[in-house]
């Protein structure tokens, strides 16, 4: 059975069975999370840039769990350099793992490392789809992304101020398609506070789709 872990702001963790991922695991640091790194395990952790609020703890948890970075491969580089496993992209390509794949999708934001391009990430994980937007503005080739990939579940910022905010989102709900949409990245600080009970009534009332919104700590199964 496949789960996802939220520990609030945009870290998530997808699991089956002995197979998990890691998205974005800030921990230390993130006001809202509940669990400790420490005891956290995993096999993947995907990155979508450097900033300290997701890239997080994921040089630490690698070493320790032995995990593989998925992300650009300026971040790959430098999490090779510290001494992880590490795997890189860039945009548009795609790779194989023992539970699908991983394909690089655009995200418009800063990188947070020297020469890097912020990223999403399409994830085929035991035959679900999952689009995990990464910290992101509105963009029009969502629509191309949502084409491409029937989307199971759309994981989609809706903070403002760094990302999409609300309305954004939910123009982009429309352009994805997706059948299921989780709310991230917002009431993790006062600048990116927002109402997810808002969001999830007019997404739902302007397309066929579900909202489902996790606290910090919750678990729900795919």
């Amino acid at each position: 059975m496949i789960s996802v872990k939220y520990h609030g702001h945009s870290n998530f963790q997808l699991t089956n069975g002995d197979t998990a991922i890691l998205f974005d695991p800030f921990f230390k640091g993130n006001p809202v999370n509940t669990a400790d790194p420490e005891k956290i395990d995993c096999n993947y952790i995907c990155v979508s840039h450097a900033h300290s609020d997701h890239l997080g703890d994921a040089l630490s948890i690698a070493k320790r769990t032995g995990a593989t970075i998925i992300s650009s491969f300026e971040i790959a580089m430098m999490a090779e350099r510290e001494g992880c496993n590490a795997h890189g992209l860039h945009i548009g390509g795609k790779h194989g793992f023992e539970f699908g794949f991983v394909k690089l999708t655009p995200a418009l934001h800063g990188a947070g490392i020297e020469g890097g391009t912020a990223c999403g990430f399409i994830v085929n994980f035991f035959e679900r789809i999952i689009y995990f937007a990464g910290d992101t503005g509105l963009f029009s080739d969502m629509e191309l992304i949502g084409r491409k990939h029937k989307i199971d579940y759309a994981l989609l910022p809706i903070g403002d101020n760094y990302t999409m905010g609300p309305e954004d989102a939910v123009e982009a709900v429309g352009l994805l398609k997706p059948r299921t949409v989780i709310p991230m990245h917002y009431n993790t600080w006062p600048l990116i506070a927002q109402s997810p009970e808002t969001f999830k009534k007019d997404a739902e009332s302007k397309f066929d789709c579900t909202v489902k919104i996790i606290i910090p700590g919750g678990t729900i199964q795919l």
